[in-house]
């Protein structure tokens, strides 16, 4: 019989860089690959100064929960700040940029449904680690 559900340790998540200049990477806790769901849930990671470049996604929405840090959002021309406890959802088609702006690293709970092949971009990067600041963070140990 199969689970109703699928879980995840973010300590045991794999965790990727899609491409080595990168400033932002993921830790995956659900996607196509190791769950039945056609969405990607991620914990994404944007270094000191880091960036999305810009990009767009053709028929899924994508959100954002800020967990901790600072930044500023942009979606098509328009931009906002964001910080612990702000939720940001984009609409299909938008061109969109998330960038760190604080003196520390931004974490973001970042959803998109469907996946439209994000996780496959993804996991066709490079692996990575969480460093113990990024365990501790996440796990509500650090300021």
């Amino acid at each position: 019989m199969q689970k109703s559900f699928t879980y995840e340790q973010l300590r045991k998540a794999e965790v990727f860089r899609i491409a080595p200049t990168d400033t932002n990477y993921f830790a995956i806790l659900f996607d196509p690959a190791n769950s039945a769901t056609d969405a990607i849930f991620v914990i994404e990671i944007f270094n000191v100064d880091g960036a999305t470049p810009p990009n767009s996604h053709s028929d899924a929405h994508e959100f954002f929960y800020v967990l901790h840090g600072e930044g500023i959002a942009s979606s098509d021309g328009d931009e906002l700040p964001i910080s612990k406890g702000d939720a940001l959802l984009l609409e299909p088609g938008s061109v969109h940029v998330v960038k760190n702006t604080g003196k520390t690293k931004l974490y973001t709970l970042t959803v998109m449904v469907p996946n439209q092949d994000f996780s496959q971009l993804i996991r066709s990067g490079e692996r990575v680690a969480l460093d113990e600041e990024d365990l501790a963070i996440l796990a509500g140990q650090a300021a």
